[in-house]
């Protein structure tokens, strides 16, 4: 059966999807690690113009290309609409958080900025707030991460906007590393319980990683089983995020995660990662022609095997609704 949702998050989710209710949406809300790959050596030294000419750079490249477009409120929120980068068709998608994370990085907490809040990405014409947790299920700051999404969650019905939640894990285990054969081996499992209790707690649409590293696993039915179960354990259309892996990887993960269920894909670097290092024309003709084409070919097998994000939902409405609204 499918689940009751508000008009302005049914709106929002229809804005960031295309006619086929498929999200293809870039990624741009890349602010540190944005400025660590611009300039490796002293990334202090990139400078805020440096940053927002990138970023429109690709927003005109590859927006219009796009169901939607993901940016942060630092640098690409305001500039792509003012600049008139990001066509008005194209879905608006805001991030909520401060770049990063506090805490050790065995123990994550999320940072918010308190000048920045869901009521102002809906009064900018936001389609939708994107809201990432670095979170693993057994970490001591767990608890602290789920709270932290309820209010955000309960922002969002507040101001009648989808939520898509991001969630990226990893190790508690200071020896242990992220990249690590170990870690590797329990991925899967610390993935899909992430969406099994934080799409229990607030989220419209889930951003989630591949649930295992092709670096250690090749094995198709495994990985479309594990996606499989993902979309169970989440309740809610999901997409899945590129994590910066070459284009042929993530080719063949969006067709694995659409297969199991996922409703397509958030990604950014695997698209548009080589302009980084490149200025001017070279730059755009980069990005109209490899990067775009990238994103084509994305496309094209989401629409073949992702699962619509409508099939999760139907309008909550009847008649003299807006005298409840």
């Amino acid at each position: 059966m499918k689940k009751q949702l508000s008009i302005g998050k049914l709106r929002g989710l229809q804005q960031i999807s295309n006619d086929d209710n498929v999200f293809t949406i870039v990624a741009l809300d890349h602010r540190g690690s944005l400025k660590r790959a611009m300039n490796p050596a002293s990334p202090d030294e990139v400078t805020y113009q440096q940053v927002i000419d990138f970023k429109l750079d690709v927003t005109r490249a590859l927006a219009r290309h796009a169901s939607a477009l993901l940016v942060d409120s630092t640098y690409g929120a305001p500039n792509v609409i003012a600049s008139g980068a990001l066509p008005g068709k194209t879905g608006l998608v805001v991030t909520l958080e401060l770049s990063g994370y506090a805490g050790e990085s065995y123990a994550r907490r999320i940072t918010l900025d308190p000048n920045w809040t869901v009521g102002k990405i809906k009064r900018m014409g936001g389609s939708a707030v994107k809201l990432l947790l670095y979170y693993h299920p057994e970490s001591q700051t767990a608890a602290y991460q789920e709270e932290a999404l309820r209010q955000v969650a309960d922002d969002c019905v507040k101001h009648d906007i989808p939520l898509i939640l991001e969630c990226l894990s990893y190790s508690i285990d200071p020896s242990v590393s992220q990249d690590s054969e170990t870690f590797a081996a329990r991925k899967p499992e610390i993935v899909i319980e992430t969406a099994r209790r934080l799409c229990s707690i607030g989220g419209d649409a889930f951003k989630a990683e591949f649930p295992a590293n092709a670096r250690y696993e090749d094995d198709e039915g495994k990985m479309l089983a594990w996606c499989k179960d993902l979309s169970e354990a989440a309740g809610v259309p999901w997409m899945v995020l590129s994590a910066g892996v070459d284009h042929a990887t993530f080719c063949r993960q969006v067709e694995i995660a659409c297969r199991g269920g996922a409703s397509g894909f958030l990604a950014g670097r695997s698209m548009w990662k080589d302009a980084i290092g490149l200025t001017g024309t070279a730059r755009v003709e980069n990005l109209t022609g490899v990067a775009v084409q990238r994103l084509r070919e994305l496309s094209d097998i989401a629409q073949t095997y992702a699962r619509p994000w409508i099939d999760w939902y139907q309008a909550n409405v009847s008649e003299g609704w807006y005298v409840r609204y």
